[in-house]
């Protein structure tokens, strides 16, 4: 088996009486785009700076390509690209100036190539200082940064922050395409929409801790399915008593909706007893089994 591109055992990292992250484990193989989710203060920024010995962990284990992440780190930064979610640079200088000034810490063959490919992609002014930038544009150089090496792993965090919808579209394809040279992606992220679009599989972390690895599709398809049912009147009590239902129903009038995730044959034969007049059944969004699973 190939080595994983991230490896993460029983990872730790507390901040005096604060907790980071505990017990965090997970593993990216080497050629996927895998998904972090988690809201603001979950516990992916830490994991990420540990990742790149930003943070020394407290206790566990991290490797990135086989390699520790704190005594191989200066190997793992010349085949790693990082676009954290504040994206900052040296404000006194030119676009180009920064990008060319970042390059020659890894001296890649066709990096004015590269500078000038994805400026033109990105629609960048590369003689506008960074002060003088937007916080969508300073996100775009902090990207092109990221890629000028052409790392093997990209990290990015919060990525799309102050990104319009047409930049968010490049910025995905310019990913695919990446990817499909064999790069791989480890996409935090608490835009779900973003996550869903891109990656396969996906980890959800929660006050620090992992509570699901999973295949998206998974996710989606295998455990949840979203119901809505309309009744003729408003008798379906023992609709609530039916085993499965994952969350409190949702009632506006004679409509009930709510995430099943049992026999769908036991809940037929309960409504058979009942008087209704129209029923769905849909795959729930990302959105919804994030949700679930943090409530």
């Amino acid at each position: 088996m190939s080595t994983p591109a991230i490896d993460i055992t029983r990872l730790t990292k507390t901040y005096g009486r604060d907790r980071g992250i505990e017990e965090v484990t997970l593993q990216v193989e080497e050629g996927e785009i895998f998904g972090f989710i988690g809201p603001n203060g979950a516990g992916k920024s830490t994991t990420i700076r540990v990742l790149l010995n930003l943070l020394f962990p407290t206790s566990g284990k991290a490797q990135v390509m086989g390699m520790d992440v704190v005594r191989d780190t200066k190997r793992i930064k010349y085949l790693t690209g990082y676009v954290p979610s504040d994206a900052n640079a040296y404000p006194h200088m030119e676009t180009e100036e920064f990008l060319r000034y970042c390059g020659r810490f890894f001296r890649p063959q066709g990096t004015e190539r590269r500078i000038l490919d994805l400026t033109e992609l990105f629609e960048v002014d590369r003689k506008r200082k960074i002060s003088d930038l937007s916080t969508g544009n300073r996100k775009k150089i902090s990207i092109i940064q990221s890629l000028l090496h052409g790392p093997r792993l990209l990290i990015v965090d919060e990525p799309t922050t102050g990104l319009d919808p047409l930049m968010q579209a490049r910025f995905f394809e310019l990913l695919r395409s990446e990817n499909r040279k064999g790069m791989t992606i480890f996409f935090s992220s608490h835009t779900l929409s973003d996550v869903q679009m891109l990656c396969r599989r996906v980890a959800i972390i929660r006050d620090g801790r992992i509570i699901k690895v999973e295949e998206i599709e998974t996710l989606r398809k295998r455990q949840l399915k979203k119901i809505r049912i309309e009744f003729n009147d408003q008798n379906y009590n023992a609709l609530m008593e039916i085993p499965g239902i994952e969350n409190t129903p949702l009632v506006t009038g004679r409509t009930v909706k709510f995430l099943y995730s049992g026999d769908i044959n036991r809940l037929l034969s309960a409504l058979s007893k009942t008087n209704i007049t129209d029923m769905t059944v849909e795959e729930p969004s990302l959105e919804e089994i994030f949700m679930h699973y943090y409530n």
